[in-house]
């Protein structure tokens, strides 16, 4: 009797959608694991991080893509130019759309409230078609909404013609993302894969130490501090009793926000610190020594270097 081969499944599925919709934590809950910074701020995700996902034999590589909005200055031009690239290579595209908040949007022509978020659904629909892409829709944050709402929401997005199919979907709490991941499954084509089976995520251990601790920062801070910080691995050091060390450099822009990050008597930059040396303990299965330092620097997102470590393009 012969045993007939398996047929394994590989591609990639892009992520897209405006900021704060819920597209790193659906990345992380696709996963299964922690691979994408998520806070209460919109536009955490600064370059595309991906996601290894599995579903039986087929493996899901996920282009978390940043958001898509207005940009105002070359790092949000450079930020949005890799999220609609991350679409363009994909096999697969999935636009995640905060139901709450699309039901909520103003008027056209209304001023918005967030201008770094002023750029709606309907401005995505026109990119795709641009683009000459078709889309999966995937509702997002449907928890206690009414079923007749949700399917008038439906309708109207789907009726404009760049979506294939409806998923709707609770990324928080996993309603519905089953469904959304054995689609995804489904549809990347068939393929050895491009990761081992354990492997969560492709991105270095120094940049995830990066975004870790920004993380930690937007989680402490995110009232006082604007976006305007950005934390760079200056060194990562493996050491001879199996632990890391690691240096990391904290930018903001101006003079009065550096106060911010160190807090009273350096307590909030002890705060970070301890809270993300201790994650990092965790995913990188060692002990975690890790120095914090705050350096202002007004030109840091104007530096070609910091474009490149992050895999974003500075000429944007």
């Amino acid at each position: 009797m012969t045993t007939r081969p398996t047929t394994t499944r590989a591609g990639f599925a892009a992520i897209i959608g405006a900021p704060n919709a819920g597209k790193s934590t659906l990345t992380n809950r696709l996963v299964g694991a922690k691979v994408s910074i998520v806070t209460q701020k919109v536009q955490t995700t600064r370059f595309p991080v991906r996601g290894v996902a599995m579903a039986g034999e087929a493996q899901i590589v996920l282009v978390d893509t940043p958001g898509i909005f207005q940009p105002r200055r070359k790092l949000d031009r450079a930020m949005v130019r890799a999220a609609w690239g991350g679409a363009r290579d994909a096999d697969v595209i999935v636009h995640l759309v905060d139901s709450v908040a699309e039901l909520a949007a103003p008027e056209p022509g209304a001023k918005a409230a967030d201008k770094r978020a002023a750029i709606d659904v309907e401005s995505i629909v026109e990119g795709l078609k641009t683009a000459g892409k078709t889309a999966i829709l995937a509702l997002n944050k449907i928890d206690g909404m009414r079923r007749d709402t949700l399917l008038a929401l439906s309708k109207r997005l789907f009726d404009t013609g760049v979506y294939s199919e409806v998923f709707m979907i609770s990324a928080a709490d996993g309603a519905g993302v089953y469904d959304l991941k054995a689609r995804l499954a489904a549809l990347v084509p068939e393929g050895p894969w491009f990761y081992p089976a354990e492997q969560t995520a492709d991105i270095p251990a120094r940049l995830l130490a990066a975004e870790i601790t920004r993380e930690k920062i937007y989680l402490r801070v995110h009232e006082e501090l604007p976006y305007a910080a950005a934390v760079e691995t200056t060194a990562f050091e493996e050491r001879s009793d199996g632990s890391a060390r690691i240096e990391q450099t904290i930018y903001v822009e101006r003079d009065s926000q550096r106060p911010i990050i160190l807090g009273k008597g350096g307590q909030t930059l002890k705060w970070i610190g301890q809270k993300s040396r201790e994650e990092l303990t965790q995913l990188l299965d060692r002990p975690v020594h890790l120095f914090l330092h705050v350096k202002v620097d007004d030109k840091w997102a104007d530096k070609r270097e910091f474009y490149g470590d992050v895999g974003l393009d500075f000429d944007a």
